[in-house]
């Protein structure tokens, strides 16, 4: 989740005219950078190495 003053940053670096299409887009992509800037403090993520294993083992 983003606070509210990230997402009012974000409003201000857009152009003085902008879609709500590029609003959305700038806010998801803020979240899934909270999100996985979270899981990696938690210890939730993968090595290259355990990811491109991983990978082998669905594609048998």
């Amino acid at each position: 989740m983003i606070s509210k003053e990230k997402a009012l940053e974000a409003i201000k670096s857009l152009p003085e005219e902008f879609s709500i299409e590029d609003l959305m887009e700038k806010l998801i992509l803020l979240n899934k950078i909270e999100i996985g800037l979270d899981q990696a403090q938690k210890g939730q993520n993968y090595t290259s190495e355990q990811a491109k294993k991983m990978i082998e083992e669905w594609s048998k």
